[in-house]
């Protein structure tokens, strides 16, 4: 009897690590949303912008990698459906679709399957394709959250650059930092690359 680890099947993401059920799908899905909510309450006001700091983009970025693309944009879905509802777990305890920052959320469901989508084809298994994949998720988001930003308040496409991304960039530096460490060790430490 072998002790070594099954070699990860194309397609895996972590979590399909865990025995299959649609019960783990919904709770993965659940725990998706549950962490991008909690990590949005950690928030940062940047002076002179509408939008604060937050871990709410590291989670969603990280539920779409772990997750895959289709939980993880079930996952942001739930997350988004949630906050228009009027659950107060956007960022600094927001909800609803009106607030300027509102186009980040939608930034992030798109991002989270396109991370997920590039997880599935192992982008997650060293540091350098992690690193690429959660910048590449970021672009996304700022596609769609800086327009949204400039729509909703009337900027100018240069004031909600300075606004909504300018002051951000260092920060997703570091976030792509910590998954280029996160994932290819959980891939390690699961034994499988």
């Amino acid at each position: 009897m072998s002790t070594a680890a099954a070699p990860v099947r194309t397609g895996q993401v972590l979590a399909d690590l865990i025995p299959s059920s649609r019960v783990r799908d919904a709770a993965l899905v659940l725990g998706g949303a549950a962490l991008t909510g909690l990590a949005a309450q950690i928030a940062v006001p940047v002076p002179g912008s509408p939008v604060p700091v937050t871990g709410q983009t590291f989670a969603a970025l990280l539920v779409g990698t772990t997750l895959g693309a289709r939980r993880g944009l079930l996952s942001l879905a739930l997350y988004a459906l949630a906050g228009v509802a009027g659950l107060p777990w956007f960022a600094q305890g927001g909800s609803g679709a009106g607030a300027p920052s509102f186009g980040y959320v939608l930034g992030m469901l798109l991002a989270s399957a396109v991370v997920g989508a590039l997880a599935r084809r192992g982008a997650d298994r060293n540091a350098w394709r992690t690193a690429g994949t959660m910048l590449l998720g970021e672009a996304v988001v700022y596609a769609v959250g800086v327009p949204y930003l400039a729509l909703a308040t009337g900027m100018s496409a240069s004031a909600a650059i300075a606004a909504g991304l300018t002051p951000f960039l260092i920060g997703d530096a570091l976030k792509a930092a910590l998954a280029m460490g996160a994932l290819p060790t959980a891939w390690k430490l699961a034994g499988r690359r």
